[in-house]
């Protein structure tokens, strides 16, 4: 087949649709501004009017269009004032109620007037009834296509949204950005077609193929986006091959002292993630790698590989961590491994004292600061950095897309950016990494350190509430710790969930004989700190808390986890909490407390967590629960990760996307233009982060 001729490239945003003010204002809330925006604004669903229904026919919950005469109309004021009506044909009868009456309404139904009634049938006190039709001249002509029911926002009606758009498929450059070629090798329909089909179809299209998004016209627009983002991935990782960064070679001692002071030996899986990111960090261009790992697998360890080589070769490195407890525990194991070896660690965060963060931004500004940890305050405009070379954000996903930029932003100079590590311990499934990490190299640290005892997971119903405490005795007299944990720390009337204050009370008055300590949110970061230091130093037996130990907290000696009200967390948060026990050599525990009857979704997720320890495992089923976006870190910012396509159900399609990519990229650079151009407009900075 013979390549298409190079195509017009989409064309601008252009006309603003028909209206000013208060309408357009609300198209914006739903990032439409011009016909391309407006054309892909497509359909969640559609109503057939293109045929009247017997009356006899109706069905709960059907659109239909039902045509008749008025047999009875009558104008009711109790309970509320409402204009009732009977809608009759030859196949049955059918009520029609409207609950807010204008002017003239009533003499427009009159006995005896035929009408043609469009609406949701619904069951009522004496029947089915539609409510609010909307009525029509009898004898119409009907419309020849499906009526499309788009995605709105408040006050912006349906009838709005169908003009703005159709003037849209009147205006916009439907052309095919892709080449005859591609269109043929994987068997895609025309866009403008599909486009057309997708807003306007006609009635004897399959319905069950439309609402799963299985017609060739839904292949072709999800084809589209996949290829539009990988296409911008492609160019990313050319970007940034393309840039500058200070190559960091593992010079001088300060490796193999590192390596010689562990107290432990690396994983096989540790070294290789040691191995790959060190590669790295020597080329002349930034590294770009994520590190993920199960809850526990040993990340630090081999972050601190990586700050030893950068600093090592003269930069400085900053690591970001969500909370003040998990950049608080960095601190403490990174100054352990590094102070003695000569390193300079600095800590920052907006709680510290006024005195103690101006010297640590002096000394960060100066140079003198070789390892920076902290929390979002790393990010603040009074923070300036002398060489950042190395940028590693823990638990990137936790962060907005905004704060990634800012602290990776912190190392850029006129020629060079910075090299940047992100770890997570949520493991991402291979197609959401097809899909939204092509720009990155991936470690994966896929063993856990020799010693850690895999936790036995144990559901309790709130009925046994005295068989956990009886555990956690047996526990602390066996020498071991315990965490309790609660969502919430003040009493929510819609929520009737225990409070860790309500909680830490009744706990020490039943376990007299236990210190037991609070911790959450509200609590000062220095009491933060000392709670946590008692804990660590065994003056604390059992610890309650809120969800601020989630991630970072590593106490050894804590053996037995209890989560209260353990279906109202996430998978992956239910997942967090257990990785703080099993942390040391002794056999650890984790109860979830539940409280009967559970919804679907929470008893999907207690039986996942019985199941599994697997962190992949837990991963996939999480996705399957929530979707990607709170995993991958986009959720903040606003923008939908994949509109049309599913990661979990279009992974031949991810696949055929990024081998079209590829070709495109390489055989028709004008058409991989004009597709990005068409897709991904105001939309790069989310997907390079």
């Amino acid at each position: 087949m013979a390549p298409a001729s190079k195509p017009k490239r989409p064309a601008a945003p252009g006309k603003q649709p028909s209206g000013t003010g208060p309408l357009v204002r609300k198209f914006q809330r739903l990032g439409l501004a011009g016909p391309a925006d407006f054309v892909v604004h497509l359909p969640i669903r559609y109503e057939d009017e293109t045929r009247v229904t017997p009356i006899g026919h109706a069905r709960i919950g059907a659109h239909l269009v039902l045509e008749g005469e008025i047999i009875h109309s009558d104008m009711q004021y109790r309970p509320r004032k409402q204009l009732q009506a009977t809608l009759r044909d030859d196949s049955g009868m059918i009520g029609l109620r409207w609950l807010h009456v204008y002017p003239g309404q009533q003499a427009r139904v009159a006995v005896g007037r035929r009408w043609r009634a469009r609406g949701e049938v619904r069951s009522g006190f004496h029947g089915l009834e539609l409510i609010h039709p909307l009525l029509s001249e009898s004898g119409r002509a009907l419309p020849d296509t499906l009526t499309p029911v788009y995605p709105t926002t408040d006050g912006l009606s349906q009838a709005s949204l169908r003009k703005a758009i159709d003037e849209a498929l009147a205006q916009a450059d439907l052309r095919d950005t892709l080449p005859e070629a591609v269109l043929g090798a994987y068997d895609l329909a025309p866009f403008e077609s599909s486009i057309r089909t997708l807003h306007h179809p006609p009635p004897d299209i399959s319905l069950l193929q439309l609402e799963a998004h299985e017609h060739p016209a839904w292949q072709r627009i999800k084809f589209d986006e996949l290829l539009a983002q990988q296409l911008s991935l492609a160019e990313a990782r050319a970007a940034r091959l393309a840039q500058r960064a200070h190559p960091l070679p593992g010079i001088g001692g300060l490796l193999d002292a590192l390596r010689a002071g562990l107290p432990f030996a690396l994983t096989a899986a540790q070294q290789r993630a040691i191995d790959q990111i060190s590669q790295d960090l020597q080329r002349a261009y930034p590294m770009h790698r994520l590190l993920q790992g199960d809850v526990g697998s040993g990340k630090t360890i081999v972050a601190a590989f990586a700050a030893a080589q950068a600093i090592s070769a003269g930069a400085q490195v900053a690591i970001m961590a969500p909370t003040e407890i998990l950049a608080g525990q960095h601190h403490q194991k990174l100054a352990e491994l590094l102070q003695p070896l000569g390193v300079s660690v600095t800590w920052l965060t907006g709680s510290q004292p006024a005195a103690e963060r101006k010297a640590a931004m002096s000394d960060i500004a100066g140079g003198r600061a070789q390892l920076v940890i902290g929390t979002q305050a790393l990010i603040q405009d009074k923070v300036s950095f002398h060489r950042l070379g190395l940028v590693i954000l823990d638990e990137q996903h936790r962060f907005g897309v905004g704060q990634r930029l800012a602290l990776n932003r912190k190392g850029e100079t006129s020629d060079e950016l910075p090299h940047q590590l992100s770890m997570s311990a949520t493991p991402i499934p291979r197609t959401l990494a097809m899909a939204f990490f092509a720009d990155m190299d991936v470690s994966v640290i896929d063993t856990l350190p020799p010693g850690r005892t895999p936790v036995l997971t144990k559901l309790f119903a709130e009925q046994r509430r005295d068989e956990v405490l009886a555990q956690i005795s047996l526990q602390v007299r066996a020498g071991r710790q315990a965490y309790w944990v609660c969502p919430l720390v003040e009493e929510s009337e819609t929520l009737q969930l225990q409070t860790a204050v309500d909680t830490y009370e009744r706990l020490a008055a039943m376990l007299p004989d236990l210190r037991v300590g609070l911790m959450h949110g509200r609590l000062a970061a220095s009491r933060k700190a000392e709670v946590m230091q008692a804990f660590r130093d065994q003056e604390i037996d059992l610890l309650v808390s809120t969800t601020v130990i989630e991630v970072g907290v590593d106490v050894p000696n804590a053996s037995l986890m209890v989560i209260e009200h353990a279906e109202r967390f996430g998978l992956a948060q239910l997942h967090q909490l257990r990785g703080r026990v099993g942390r040391g050599t002794h056999e650890s525990a984790c109860v979830l407390l539940y409280q009967a009857p559970l919804s679907g979704i929470a008893r999907d997720r207690l039986r996942a967590m019985y199941e599994t320890n697997d962190g992949f495992e837990i991963a996939r089923r999480d996705l399957q629960q929530r979707g990607p976006g709170e995993l991958l870190g986009l959720r903040q910012s606003g923008q939908a990760l994949m509109r049309f396509a599913q990661w979990d159900t279009d992974e031949a399609l991810v696949e055929q996307a990024r081998e079209a990519a590829q070709r495109l990229s390489t055989d028709f650079p004008e058409h991989a233009h004009a597709h990005m151009k068409r897709w991904m407009r105001d939309r790069l900075d989310y997907l390079r982060s």
